[in-house]
């Protein structure tokens, strides 16, 4: 699913990160974080699984520049995995 940030983090030395794709997760990606966590949106949940689920990669250090409401879009594509197809399909016609 891919997501246009609202605001682009700035990467030191490079281009600025524009669009995000967020992977479906696999269960070895999940390791560490609860999955009510995850339903739940919890930000630490959330910013535990996105640099392993995302093109291109974000780091801590791009994850600490996300504006609130980009993490609310990446957060909301992540935990629409979890779902049916037809909600997945729901929210990535939302974010689009």
């Amino acid at each position: 699913m891919k997501i246009t940030l609202e605001f682009p983090i700035a990467r030191q030395g490079g281009e600025p990160i524009t669009q995000v794709e967020v992977l479906k997760p696999s269960t070895g990606q999940l390791r560490g974080v609860k999955l009510i966590d995850m339903m739940q949106m919890d930000v630490s949940a959330i910013l535990t699984i996105l640099p392993r689920v995302t093109t291109p990669p974000l780091d801590p250090a791009d994850l600490a520049q996300l504006d609130p409401a980009d993490l609310m879009q990446l957060g909301a594509g992540l935990v629409s995995f979890f779902g049916k197809r037809a909600d997945r399909e729901a929210v990535q016609s939302d974010l689009a």
